[in-house]
């Protein structure tokens, strides 16, 4: 792969990441408005019950890279989200 496309997929990444974030970090808005004892759950459920496996894969990577802006409701919910299997690798 050439320079060019490894920082082409690289910004394509960071996208795709920041998207994310900002879209789970939605879902955590919605359920801190539920009582504390749901709000990890309902983050959980809804991440499980719509995103799909390489979504949630994502996030994961992005959860174990450890450095980002994702709500700590997000980060409590990821012990319920269910880790999709490693991608495959051709």
């Amino acid at each position: 792969m050439s320079p060019d496309e490894t920082s082409h997929d690289q910004a394509a990444y960071g996208k795709t990441a920041t998207k994310l974030v900002y879209m789970a970090n939605q879902i955590a808005t919605f359920f801190k408005t539920q009582p504390a004892h749901e709000s990890a759950q309902g983050v959980a459920t809804h991440i499980n019950k719509f995103w799909e496996p390489r979504m949630r894969r994502q996030l994961f990577e992005i959860i174990d890279h450890g450095d980002s802006d994702l709500s700590p409701l997000v980060i409590e919910a990821s012990a319920l989200i269910h880790r999709p299997e490693p991608a495959k690798r051709d």
